[in-house]
């Protein structure tokens, strides 16, 4: 499976950037690739969320969103068009008064596709992830 991972300093609360990270359903109003939301399964610390994202294409893939540890959220695929295989999380702690977060997703698309393009597809979009909650942090709590 390719992997990317990074980890930033975002300046809000950990409860707040957990808060965004959960609001699946403001994702398209923010994160410029995702262009529909639906949660198809509420049961509670876990969500089955179907994700219709564009990048480079469109394609949709659902994903089991689970909250069960505080202050991390982890996700496994459940199905889509294009992987095979998903799996990642946000780990969140506090830095005096400002939020560590290290974010990590690795994944395994369903046709064949080579290594380094693989990890170039799994890891390009990861800055302007970042820079879209930085954002969406100052938009919501100023």
């Amino acid at each position: 499976m390719a992997s990317a991972s990074t980890t930033e300093v975002f300046p809000c609360s950990v409860e707040q950037l957990y808060n965004l990270i959960t609001d699946y359903e403001s994702y398209p109003l923010f994160l410029d690739e995702v262009k529909d939301l639906q949660i198809i399964e509420d049961q509670g610390d876990k969500k089955l969320v179907e994700y219709t994202v564009h990048v480079v294409k469109k394609f949709k893939y659902k994903l089991w969103m689970d909250h069960s540890i505080a202050n991390e959220v982890h996700w496994s695929f459940a199905g889509g068009d294009i992987f095979k295989k998903m799996q990642g999380s946000w780990k969140l702690e506090d830095e005096a008064g400002q939020t560590r977060a290290h974010y990590e997703v690795s994944a395994d698309f369903g046709i064949f596709v080579p290594s380094p393009i693989t990890k170039g597809l799994i890891s390009a979009n990861l800055p302007n992830m970042m820079s879209s909650f930085k954002a969406r942090i100052k938009e919501v709590y100023g």
